[in-house]
């Protein structure tokens, strides 16, 4: 982009001052921002007008899970059915890794992170052997896209490489970066995180399939034949990736997608919760949970709204072309952003100062006609590593992997 190409965008969309240092850069520098704009999508600015329109919230009503002694009744049904699939290479895994490990205590993509005790054992090395489980029950590998940002690219592709891809065939691996939303004051105004930089922030767990659609990636899927994405986080180090169970069991429901849950260990358990909303599935966020809810039982006794979301999803890929565009919500947050004053020096805001944008992953289940939640056993399929230490933490992974007798 030249300079001229991107003043005129700005012009469009009153964002002139992102220029205002610009004869002080470098050449390098010059270049690196005439980039940024060029990748920068503007125009997401437009939801400003409405961050404070509130989304209709509809009748809240349980959701009926496929439990585990279902499952394991129509276990070999499910499998069979999951493995035609893979074989056919209808189904692929994609991987949202674009996180860092700060909260660890490391400044490298949080899929590097270590959690060995007497030899390493990174995170991505149990996401890459636990998909290699499916390889050998399939015969064949299977596609595999793994979403980066721009703060972890380039050392998540040079990891990869240096491990060797942990023994997985290289040639059915591929990248793409997520995209980044500008982050704007009360004003409607970009702010800029240094003189030659934008600030931006990822645009949300649901805006996967958007970034994965502009990198041109979905001409991948679509050559492939690929039918179905299951999308998992980076942090649950015994997730199954593309299993067949869940696989089979999805499509044999005739849902457009399914989505792994665990019974909560707790009713104000910190996890996303699966329910209808008029009739529709949906997920209530652990925030928006009344004690109301917390207490209503079902016909069986049992808590009615049981089932938290693991961030472990299979969508139909025709459903997410239908609604990526159209109807896919964005959400505008209110956030403390560090940012350039007036004067152009960085300020650490102690409270929030302007809004970030969000697509949300909820809202991909939300917009579906039908959702499938299977029940998985949180013993063996649910080790989120969010903290160092406590619930959630890489001591209580390190102990659900020794449970699971995986040597660390």
């Amino acid at each position: 982009m030249t300079y001229q190409e991107a003043y005129q965008k700005l012009e469009k969309y009153g964002q002139l001052h992102v220029l205002k240092y610009y004869d002080e850069l470098d050449e390098a520098q010059k270049a690196g921002l005439l980039q940024q704009i060029d990748e920068t999508d503007f125009s997401i600015l437009r939801f400003l007008d409405h961050r404070d329109d509130a989304l209709t919230e509809g009748r809240i009503s349980p959701i009926g899970a496929m439990e585990l002694d279902e499952i394991e009744r129509r276990k070999e049904e499910f499998t069979a059915i999951g493995l035609d699939a893979i074989r056919q290479g209808k189904a692929a895994a994609v991987l949202l890794a674009g996180g860092m490990g700060t909260r660890l205590g490391s400044d490298d993509p949080k899929c590097m992170y270590d959690i060995g005790l007497t030899h390493p054992v990174y995170i991505m090395q149990r996401l890459v052997e636990n998909l290699m489980d499916v390889v050998r029950a399939a015969g064949v590998y299977v596609p595999f896209f793994i979403m980066t940002s721009d703060k972890n690219h380039d050392k998540t592709v040079a990891f990869m490489e240096k491990m060797d891809y942990f023994g997985y065939d290289r040639s059915k691996v591929w990248f793409f970066k997520q995209e980044m939303a500008p982050a704007a004051d009360r004003d409607g105004k970009v702010y800029m995180e240094a003189k030659d930089r934008i600030s931006t922030s990822p645009n949300g767990n649901g805006g996967w399939f958007l970034s994965m659609k502009r990198s041109g990636l979905l001409d991948k899927v679509h050559e492939l034949g690929i039918e179905w994405l299951n999308t998992f986080a980076v942090d649950n180090v015994l997730q199954r990736i593309v299993d067949p169970v869940f696989v089979g069991a999805t499509i044999a429901s005739g849902c457009a997608c399914g989505a792994k849950t665990v019974r909560k260990a707790a009713p104000d358990e910190r996890v996303g919760v699966m329910c209808l909303m008029d009739g529709r599935p949906s997920i209530i966020e652990y925030y928006e949970m009344t004690p109301e809810l917390m207490n209503t039982k079902n016909d069986k006794g049992d808590p009615a709204y049981n089932f938290g979301v693991i961030m472990n999803y299979l969508f139909r890929e025709k459903d997410l072309e239908r609604i990526v565009d159209e109807v896919l919500p964005v959400h505008v947050v209110e956030k403390k952003i560090a940012c350039l004053d007036e004067d152009g020096n960085p300020v650490s805001p102690q409270e929030p100062n302007g809004y970030k944008f969000e697509q949300l992953v909820l809202d991909m289940v939300r917009e579906l006609d039908t959702c499938l939640p299977v029940e998985v056993d949180r013993t063996k399929e649910f080790a989120p590593i969010k903290n160092r230490t406590g619930v959630d933490s890489v001591e209580s992974a390190r102990e659900l992997c020794k449970l699971n007798g995986i040597e660390l």
